[in-house]
């Protein structure tokens, strides 16, 4: 019953995020992620079954991706809307992006080094989810620039800079908290789930 309702969220926002979007070559860059992500999972699904939590969020960050694709990261509606409430300069909605794409990869991270005992519990194993989360940030970010460069006029749309200069700086630091708020705040959750799976959680932490 829940694969069968992720599926549906799933391809109903997709297709939805594919009707009429703002610009169809930034939505399918912006989306790409998430269709590789449903393939990884397809292909995994029976070799490495995730915990429930994980599939949830990625799900979520899924969703994040699409609708950011749908409008780009730059004109959001929601975040048009929040702009004179906050006092923003500009629509912020490509951080809840970034912070998801720590958030997110922080667990995946966590489960696949969890199960596969690839580093001992404690302080080295949480550091070691941040780096792999930051390099992966890192990395992201050179695909985007790489992408401008090539793209000309639809890169502004797809980077979402909006004239700050320190985007690409705060885009990883966003990565970084949202690593670090997922491994403060669901450690435990996932450690339980883990251990329905018949996997080892992290009590020595």
């Amino acid at each position: 019953m829940m694969k069968a309702l992720w599926f549906i969220t799933y391809i109903f926002v997709l297709l939805w995020s594919g009707l009429n979007p703002k610009d169809y070559f930034v939505w399918s860059l912006e989306v790409l992620p998430a269709i590789i992500g449903l393939v990884i999972l397809a292909a995994t699904y029976r070799s490495f079954h995730l915990t429930p939590l994980l599939y949830t969020l990625i799900l979520m960050h899924c969703v994040i991706l699409m609708v950011g694709g749908h409008y780009t990261y730059a004109e959001v509606p929601l975040f048009e809307y929040l702009k004179p409430v906050f006092n923003f300069e500009r629509n912020n909605y490509d951080k809840v992006g970034h912070f998801m794409q720590g958030f997110v990869p922080a667990m995946i991270a966590r489960e696949i080094i969890i199960r596969r005992e690839l580093v001992v519990p404690g302080a080295w194993r949480n550091f070691s989810i941040l780096s792999v989360c930051l390099g992966f940030s890192a990395f992201y970010e050179l695909i985007e620039w790489s992408v401008a460069v090539i793209s000309g006029e639809s890169a502004d749309a797809f980077l979402g800079v909006q004239g700050y200069i320190w985007d690409t700086q705060s885009d990883m630091a966003f990565a970084l908290l949202g690593a670090i708020m997922a491994l403060v705040f669901l450690a435990r959750l996932h450690d339980r789930q883990l251990k329905s799976l018949g996997g080892k959680g992290s009590e020595q932490e």
